[in-house]
């Protein structure tokens, strides 16, 4: 009796047999190649998950500085401003105004308080640099936040394809070497050993392409928002030396 096989059920039969090869291919490799691999799919693991958090954490960022800034020019009142920027926490924009706000408040209260006739030029300038510094310090904190993480896909999108790489030539190489005590010296004898080192290679890549390509993107969003920042803290500064620190 005959058993008919359909295009689909041959191709399926096919897939299962290719992936039990890959996985005969890794199971079977040696013990360096295997290390490697497993070195290799921990990175991309741990890689993807920080993609992930960073893909979240800057959709966040940009999504409430955005609310953040529209706030701030459609309300006239500090005080009213300070209050909605407690709520946007993931707003590097609303931490850079908070540092601002805090430290233009200090100063407008110590002025009050001192001797009208002791406030001169030398005072004014003082206190619009200590809003300026108060704010260049909250934006380096806020980059350093964003890039938090960034680091490792750098070190994954670099390192990785060169440990893939190392693992293809030690499996090479036990290749070869188990060819020089072989009867046979036909292309079959070391074919095998080659294509289980090449997964090596492959895993690298797997890992590392990925991983360039997140840094790159992250990096510019980064950047759309130090620039952002850096506008709003000029922005800000114009608005407290006109009216605040005159």
């Amino acid at each position: 009796m005959f058993m008919a096989f359909t295009p689909a059920a041959f191709a399926q039969a096919e897939g299962a047999m290719g992936q039990e090869s890959l996985v005969s291919m890794v199971t079977g490799s040696g013990p360096v190649v295997q290390a490697v691999l497993y070195v290799l799919i921990l990175f991309s693991v741990l890689s993807w998950g920080i993609i992930f958090y960073k893909q979240r954490q800057v959709r966040l960022a940009r999504r409430q500085s955005a609310r953040f800034i529209e706030i701030f020019w459609d309300t006239k009142n500090l005080t009213t401003i300070h209050t909605a920027s407690q709520e946007l926490k993931q707003s590097p924009v609303a931490q850079v105004f908070r540092a601002g706000y805090q430290e233009l408040v200090r100063l407008t209260r110590t002025k009050r308080q001192s001797n009208p006739g002791d406030t001169g030029l030398d005072t004014e300038l003082s206190g619009i640099e200590n809003v300026e510094r108060a704010m260049k310090r909250a934006t380096t904190q806020e980059i350093t936040r964003l890039e938090r993480a960034l680091t490792f896909l750098a070190t994954t999108a670099s390192a990785t394809p060169f440990i893939g790489l190392f693992g293809t030539v030690w499996g090479i190489m036990t290749a070869f070497r188990g060819l020089s005590v072989s009867h046979s010296s036909s292309i079959q004898a070391v074919a095998p050993g080659i294509a289980e080192a090449l997964i090596a290679t492959a895993t690298g890549l797997v890992a590392a392409i990925p991983a360039v390509v997140a840094y790159n993107h992250f990096a510019r969003q980064i950047r759309v928002l130090s620039v952002e920042m850096e506008n709003f803290s000029s922005e800000f500064l114009n608005i407290a030396e006109r009216h605040f620190l005159k």
